[in-house]
């Protein structure tokens, strides 16, 4: 199954018009992603990201709503933070 995660944008690097990427945050994982086709979108908003790319702006609580959804499911297992054992 293919989804969009949704992710908090950190910061915007626009290299040119068609080159638009930036950080965003995914509940305390960040990631590169391709913003081009989110050209609206700013840092602090949210947008849905597939396999690296940006594909739609959402609201915040709607972001929340589908984070809510995913840990529920257990889906988020990429996106932890890998935890070292301890020794």
């Amino acid at each position: 199954m293919c989804l969009a995660i949704p992710g908090k944008i950190v910061n915007i690097d626009v290299k040119n018009a068609w080159n638009r990427s930036g950080v965003v945050d995914f509940g305390g994982v960040t990631r590169d992603v391709n913003l081009t086709c989110v050209p609206e979108a700013m840092p602090g908003d949210y947008v849905l990201v597939h396999v690296g790319m940006a594909i739609s702006s959402i609201d915040a609580e709607e972001a929340q709503q589908v984070f809510a959804y995913l840990r529920e499911i257990g889906e988020l297992a990429e996106l932890e933070p890998v935890q070292e054992p301890e020794q």
